[in-house]
């Protein structure tokens, strides 16, 4: 019955057994502080000019509280060891990165559509709405580039429609916004739409990845999807397309990309900040078909699914398209 029921079992540990309404959250980041950062105008030798807005994934797991503490020991880890390494990374070079600190939702909310869970994950926008309105006032002009990862991805999709396209002057300022691993319905790209080409600026590129003949693990990202209403609420996609934009080509328009296509993905973890990983090129072909990113196996042991049961329903701690978004960024940011 345990290994049957393991995954349940595993995922009812992770539930805070208290309703949404009645929860007491942990306390809110004061960004004006430099410990409610995990980056702060980090940048690399040789950087670009660009400022960096980077909302990072799903690190907290959950059990305790809906909404993750910025201080909460394991999640501030993974973020550091796993997800900047490898997610923040490729926009190294772009310029100046910040990552706030914030109130995750918790990984249980991405494992189940409760309505507890889905207020969670709006709840988390707050601090990102705080963090952004904060980096602002300290990044005034230049071009911006807006990034996003799995949770992350949801939350800069939002903070598109509230605040970068109701402001002009800020519109302009969008070289592009990178959504990766979300799962965004195609009708959120109308006024900031998906990338028509590797030169297209004020645009974005937005997919989820799944390996190629796991449509099992496809229908499960599909049928989990929510997507932002005109409250602030998250709800259900009802089989809405959803976005897909292959970084490897940059472009709505070119789905596919071969295996000679791609100019490398890695496996960054443990890397200190602005020290650029080893490359395996040439490993990867890649497909945008029904809303999906399709993404050839691998077999090498560097990409491959490790850690605990949490651990493999979090994003993966390697990048297959590192060094695509690399060169997408700096070549967007020249076009600008």
């Amino acid at each position: 019955a345990v290994a049957v029921w393991r995954g349940d079992i595993l995922k009812a540990g992770l539930d805070p057994q208290v309703p949404f309404q009645t929860y007491d959250p942990p306390p809110p980041p004061d960004y004006r502080l430099d410990s409610a950062w995990a980056l702060r105008d980090a940048r690399a030798a040789g950087a670009a000019s660009a400022h960096v807005f980077f909302v990072h994934s799903t690190t907290y797991e959950g059990g305790g509280d809906w909404n993750g503490p910025i201080d909460h020991r394991d999640a501030a880890t993974d973020l550091r060891r796993r997800v900047l390494p490898n997610y923040a990374g490729p926009f190294a070079r772009a310029g100046d990165v910040s990552a706030p600190r914030y109130r995750q939702a918790s990984l249980y909310t991405r494992l189940t559509l409760r309505e507890d869970a889905r207020e969670a994950r709006a709840f988390a926008y707050g601090d990102i709405d705080a963090a952004f309105t904060r980096w602002l006032q300290t990044h005034p002009d230049g071009p911006i580039v807006l990034v996003g990862v799995e949770q992350g991805a949801d939350l800069v999709d939002r903070l598109i429609h509230d605040r970068v396209i109701r402001d002009p002057a800020l519109k302009q300022r969008l070289v592009a916004a990178y959504l990766m691993e979300g799962v965004i319905a195609t009708e959120r790209f109308r006024e900031v739409p998906l990338c028509a080409s590797r030169e297209s600026v004020g645009c974005a590129l937005a997919w989820k990845s799944v390996e190629e003949g796991d449509d099992t693990e496809a229908k499960r990202v599909l049928r989990r999807a929510l997507v932002w209403d005109e409250r602030g609420a998250m709800v259900g996609a009802e089989e809405a397309p959803t976005a897909c934009v292959n970084p490897v080509t940059g472009s709505v328009n070119a789905p596919i990309s071969a295996m000679r296509d791609s100019r490398g993905a890695t496996n960054a973890t443990n890397l200190e900040w602005g020290a650029r990983p080893a490359f395996q090129g040439r490993i990867v072909a890649a497909q945008c078909r029904g809303g999906i990113l399709w993404r050839s196996p691998l077999n090498s042991e560097s990409f491959r699914a490790q850690g605990s049961w949490a651990d493999r329903r979090k994003i993966p701690s390697f990048n297959l398209f590192f060094a695509d978004i690399e060169a997408d960024v700096l070549n967007r940011i020249n076009a600008w």
